[in-house]
């Protein structure tokens, strides 16, 4: 798969069919409107290419972002996997979102062949989102490209959607975000230096550190499956099973940031540095406060032995 850096940068002559939107979590949806792209491009003889933009959108129209689903290189590596021979990462500022949609129509086009145009029936582009399937289809029939609208995915009695997933993680409904994605959960951080007290009590820990929002369960501790090394996010060189605590650590005074901290099952080793790939399995109890440092460790034990059960029992 090619990334290119915006879509003036498209090879001239290009025959292509294309789809465009965040693509935020990858979800069953996107899936869907992936294949339809890559099926259409086949049938028209052209190039299937995919138009994401960073930074979110609405980092430029809010002035804030949503947390985030999927990590951006995560995002990337499972559009090639659905047979996308392109992606564009259009940088999206002020002037862009001024742009109407029929000049960004007729940018894609300029000294290219447009062959066809996929959206879902919830896609919108341009200023005021004002480029809908709906509002294009005249272009479409006047400038000879192929219009295909999608409808909304449903799945479980609502609309498959990064808001939704978004929300059920937030709730601790992972089975039912799990359902939408097509897999389980997972947030994509850096390991990096704390304050080594896992270690002390015999638990020692990765920290991660995200660079973006990013969607997280309530506080709590969860059996885990950790992923890190290698180039692919979807082919690490590494894997463990593991216990994560995500919270505020009351029983150390708590009231600070919300830190993810992941004890791997049976290793041992120095992480820091690397990207870290957490999937989330199961919730297994609520954040809680310990009277002492002894009753956390003992607590501790049991839960880093119920995930064993659950991730054993899950494969």
């Amino acid at each position: 798969m090619e990334v290119i850096d915006g879509v003036d940068a498209l090879p001239a002559g290009l025959r292509f069919v294309a789809t465009l939107g965040i693509f935020d979590g990858m979800h069953r949806g996107h899936a869907a409107v992936l294949a339809t792209t890559a099926r259409h491009a086949a049938e028209l003889d052209a190039v299937p290419v995919v138009i994401t933009f960073e930074p979110h959108p609405d980092a430029v129209l809010r002035g804030t972002t949503p947390p985030l689903c999927c990590d951006a290189d995560e995002k990337l590596t499972r559009i090639g996997a659905s047979g996308i021979a392109t992606v564009v990462v259009q940088p999206f500022d002020a002037a862009f979102s001024q742009q109407s949609a029929e000049d960004f129509v007729e940018r894609l086009r300029r000294g290219r062949d447009l062959r066809g145009l996929v959206m879902s029936s919830e896609s919108a582009f341009g200023h005021d989102r004002a480029g809908t399937a709906r509002t294009l289809r005249h272009l479409a029939e006047e400038e000879g490209w192929r219009l295909v609208e999608l409808p909304t995915l449903e799945r479980a009695g609502g609309r498959v959607s990064a808001g939704r997933i978004r929300e059920l993680v937030e709730r601790g409904r992972l089975r039912a975000a799990a359902d939408l994605l097509g897999r389980p959960y997972a947030v994509t951080g850096e390991v990096v230096h704390g304050d080594a007290r896992g270690r002390e009590l015999g638990f020692p820990t990765a920290n991660l550190r995200f660079p973006a929002d990013v969607a997280l369960p309530p506080n709590g501790i969860y059996a885990v499956r950790a992923a890190w090394g290698g180039d692919d996010p979807l082919s690490p060189e590494h894997t463990a099973d593991g216990v994560a605590s995500l919270g505020v650590r009351p029983t150390f005074g708590g009231g600070g940031n919300r830190l993810l901290e992941v004890h791997l099952l049976d290793f041992d080793g120095d992480l820091y540095g690397e990207d870290m790939r957490v999937e989330f399995v199961r919730r297994q109890r609520g954040e809680k406060r310990f009277g002492s440092a002894d009753a956390l460790v003992r607590q501790m034990e049991r839960d880093r032995e119920r995930a064993r059960e659950i991730l054993a029992a899950s494969r």
